[in-house]
């Protein structure tokens, strides 16, 4: 049966929404291009109310989005941290976040999966990019407590991705010139639609 696992750690229930959405505030997203997501981040030094309300909004956001994952840089602001809410490829649901991550893979019997992967910075575009079917990230929670995350198919995705934003990469730059100007060409087709239904999913999250 599947299970929801918490910041690594199994749980007996949670809920539909991160507890941390409930207080959190609607950030605008950053997109492809912005010098904020194309460079290194900083380390995260500072542990306290602030960085709580970073991620409260980081997860309200990612909702919003309808994303699995969602980078501190995606919001604007430049620190090594990311939320997410994703499941793996047997239907377990992954939920937490990661400060200052290092992401770790196998060096022996490493499998890559080559499937679709899109980004809330690149509204609308879909593009295969081949990713580890197994990721672990270290790093530290919010109250700077050490943490480590294992994650399978498409949540070894998702680990990837969001520590290639903390460290100033997105998805596109993995992709051969002709890729991107096709992911590029589906953003231009598809943005307006996905900032329309944006907009619908934070009326509807707004709501009591």
């Amino acid at each position: 049966m599947p299970r929801v696992f918490v910041q690594g750690s199994p749980v007996d229930r949670f809920p539909r929404y991160a507890p941390q959405a409930g207080r959190g505030a609607v950030r605008r997203i950053t997109e492809v291009g912005e010098e904020v997501l194309h460079k290194p981040c900083r380390d995260v030094t500072e542990f306290g109310p602030d960085l709580a309300a970073l991620v409260d909004d980081m997860f309200r956001t990612m909702y919003v989005a309808e994303g699995a994952g969602l980078a501190a840089n995606q919001v604007g602001v430049d620190l090594r941290l990311f939320v997410y809410d994703c499941p793996d490829d047997d239907g377990n649901r992954h939920v937490g976040h990661i400060v200052n991550p290092v992401l770790e893979t196998p060096l022996n019997g490493r499998r890559l999966l080559d499937e679709g992967e899109g980004c809330l910075s690149v509204p609308g575009a879909v593009m295969a990019v081949p990713r580890p079917d197994r990721a672990v990230v270290r790093g530290r929670d919010k109250d700077g407590n050490a943490l480590a995350v294992e994650g399978t198919g498409y949540f070894a995705r998702c680990l990837a991705h969001e520590t290639d934003h903390t460290n100033g990469y997105v998805y596109l730059d993995r992709l051969t010139k002709r890729q991107k100007r096709d992911a590029l060409g589906q953003m231009a087709d598809r943005r307006d639609e996905v900032y329309a239904r944006r907009a619908a999913r934070a009326e509807e999250l707004s709501r009591p």
